[in-house]
């Protein structure tokens, strides 16, 4: 590590603006965050910006089928995933969006300049188009029969079931998953930017600034060929109209990179920062990029090359990390592990996932593992029995016994040098994004301190005449300790520190401060700064999980031919015996009530002609209670019964819509009666 201080721009990936944040998503911006942090306690200038996503066919689709604006969408969105990126502590210097006037200028202005440089090339292209929509398709966008294997309902451009790739043209009995139309093939000039023209520029930065292992990856694409990008879309498109190309737009993925340049305009702007000292090609400041490796391709190949033909700066180095599971499988919804960000902030602080993520995350790309046991005894066991152990075990004697006074030196001079000396490693490891071996640095530090007061006894010698010098040395050496940890630990733990401040009535927790010991000096009343993670707290938030996804569940509605879909998978399909084993009965609603704490839930009492049922129904949006009581409508009769957080739910109302205040009971035809079979 050097001395010198440096000047840092950091950027995590731009969330996209059309969902929540789950915790697979808190990887990266945890990850981001802890080194960004690490560098400000260092004493270097760094900043982080980031922004959301703001622009594409989902988006547009989505907003459509809400029956809002785009900007209304992506406004709503924005709100949420700022309050989450808050409630996980992660500091932003500037959160922005892609929808902005700087990204505007930014990306006509690259374009500009590629065009100049021979580098932007047009041809015209046949794609799918929905005739009812009257709209090109993109290729996630067209679904049909897998033309290799036959397996229904794939994607435009993969299988899921053998893998194949494919065009959308290639795929049997296609059909629009906007509109559910039969696609025709039309034919529209693009614009396609020229990144072979970079295949020399790109061998090389890719050698010095990817990690090894991405580096492998993209010599395949190498290998194969660099193709032109087509960076151009044709309306109706959410986005920045390519300058001098009327009805042609930016595709997403040639502004979102450049929000990184626009973020940090708009936060030049408000702080009087010269923005060309960091993006000008003979920049002497860092540049870093934290992203997914599912998007490695478009910011190690498309994104410098842009640079390179536009006249910018360079990144020092893009960060590559692997995906999230949570005990050993892929986050799913239907196993009721997909956990939303405020899900986890209503039972747990945020601190103990930053620290877990932190003990599992190396300079590598591989897939870290949310195993939800090992997470709450691995809490428990570092941050809560080592760590804060530490200080509850020293701070009373010393506030009791000695009204708040350290000792006037150190019973243990070398231990307390071997952990301030320990500080280097503890460095070099974060500097290296190496997390994981810096809190097992961290860690073994705080078993040494706390076998230091175990062997000392302070609770026995307390006990003992004359021995009340040798209980204030034990304990204020245990407090300095405990001072040098939380110092360490401050990147990965920013409440805890803070709070770890007041007590040791100290003006700031750094690594440059700590080489000095506190002596003599008086401490503030020692208040828990953690808790134990107790098994209920997990269950709590699987419930709530389960729930989210049942409610969620309960107001979709299979679209009409006219009703846009978003981008998503279904996640398996069955057979038709399966189906025809759900039974579909007439139920009266006997009673309807809210449920306390839940926010869309309501408690339903259905008649079944004899029998009654209870079942929670996410419908509270569109309708109160009593307008509910005495309709007829159609339940899922025969589904086994789930325990929830409310109560336990038997069966399931069938709904319809959009969502929001359009949610719409299913009434049966007149004539109908409780208990009365749907065929």
């Amino acid at each position: 590590m050097t001395d010198s201080k440096r000047k840092i721009l950091v950027t995590s990936a731009l969330p996209y603006a059309n969902g929540p944040i789950h915790l697979g998503h808190l990887v990266e911006y945890i990850q981001t965050d802890i080194w960004v942090r690490f560098q400000k306690l260092r004493g270097n200038q760094c900043t982080y910006v980031c922004a959301d996503d703001a622009h594409g066919t989902p988006i547009m689709l989505k907003a459509d089928q809400l029956g809002i604006s785009p900007k209304e969408l992506i406004d709503n969105v924005s709100a949420e995933h700022q309050r989450d990126f808050s409630g996980f502590m992660v500091g932003f210097d500037n959160y922005y969006s892609t929808h902005s006037e700087e990204n505007k200028y930014f990306a006509s202005h690259i374009y500009t300049a590629l065009r100049e440089g021979g580098h932007i090339d047009k041809k015209t292209i046949t794609q799918a188009y929905d005739p009812e929509k009257e709209m090109f398709l993109p290729d996630r966008f067209v679904k049909g029969d897998c033309p290799k294997c036959g397996e229904k309902d794939q994607y435009g451009d993969s299988c899921e079931k053998c893998g194949a790739t494919y065009s959308p043209v290639d795929l049997k009995n296609a059909y629009s998953a906007v509109s559910g139309a039969k696609p025709i093939e039309k034919e529209s000039e693009h614009y396609f930017f020229k990144l072979g023209n970079f295949e020399t520029f790109l061998r090389s930065w890719v050698d010095n600034h990817v990690q090894e292992q991405m580096i492998h990856k993209l010599n395949e694409w190498f290998e194969s060929g660099l193709q032109n990008w087509d960076i151009s879309r044709d309306a109706p498109y959410w986005g920045f109209e390519i300058p001098d190309a009327p009805g042609k737009y930016f595709y997403v993925w040639l502004d979102a990179p450049i929000g990184y340049m626009a973020s940090f305009k708009n936060w030049c702007d408000k702080n009087n920062v010269d923005f060309d000292e960091y993006w000008s090609e003979s920049s002497e400041t860092e540049l870093y990029h934290f992203i997914g490796k599912d998007i490695a391709y478009f910011h190690t190949l498309f994104w410098p090359a842009m640079l390179e033909g536009a006249g910018f700066r360079k990144p020092n180095g893009v960060f590559c990390h692997g995906f999230l599971t949570v005990d050993g499988q892929k986050m799913s919804k239907s196993r009721g592990t997909f956990i939303m960000a405020e899900t986890y902030l209503n039972h747990l602080r945020p601190e103990y996932l930053r620290y877990y993520f932190a003990a599992k995350l190396s300079s590598g790309i591989d897939d870290i593992d949310l195993n939800l046991e090992d997470f709450r005894m691995r809490v428990n066991a570092d941050l809560v029995n080592k760590v804060v152990n530490i200080a509850s075990r020293c701070a009373g004697f010393i506030k009791k016994k000695f009204d708040g006074e350290m000792s006037a030196e150190l019973a243990e001079p070398e231990l307390y040098n071997e952990a301030i000396a320990a500080g280097e490693l503890i460095a070099e490891a974060y500097e290296k994004r190496e997390f994981g071996k810096a809190m097992r640095e961290i860690m073994a530090l705080a078993d040494k301190a706390n076998q230091y007061i175990d062997a000392a006894e302070p609770w026995v010698l307390a006990k003992q005449e004359g021995k009340e010098q040798e209980v204030q040395d034990c304990c204020s050496m245990g407090i300095n300790l405990f001072r040098v940890i939380v110092s360490y630990l401050a990147p990965v733990l920013p409440q805890v520190a803070q709070d770890t401040q007041a007590f040791l009535n100290i003006d700031n927790i750094s690594w440059d401060s700590i080489k000095a010991p506190l002596l003599s000096h008086k401490i503030n009343k020692f208040k828990p700064l953690m808790q134990r993670v107790d098994e209920d707290k997990i269950a709590a938030i699987l419930d709530d999980t389960k729930t989210a996804i049942e409610a969620a569940t309960a107001q979709a509605t299979p679209p009409a031919a006219s009703t846009p879909l978003t981008d998503e998978p279904i996640e398996e399909t069955i057979e038709f015996p399966d189906f025809a084993k759900v039974d579909l009965r007439v139920v009266r609603i006997a009673k309807a009530e809210h449920v306390k704490g839940a926010n869309k839930l309501l408690q339903l009492t259905l008649d079944l002609g004899g029998e009654t049922r209870n079942v929670f129904a996410g419908i509270k949006s569109a309708y109160e209670p009593e307008d509910l009581e005495g309709k007829l409508t159609v339940m899922v009769a025969n589904l086994a019964p789930r325990k929830m957080k409310f109560g336990v739910s038997e069966g399931m109302v069938l709904a319809a819509g959009p969502g929001g205040e359009d949610i719409w009971i299913l009434s049966p035809d007149d004539g109908a009666q409780p208990g009365m079979r749907i065929k």
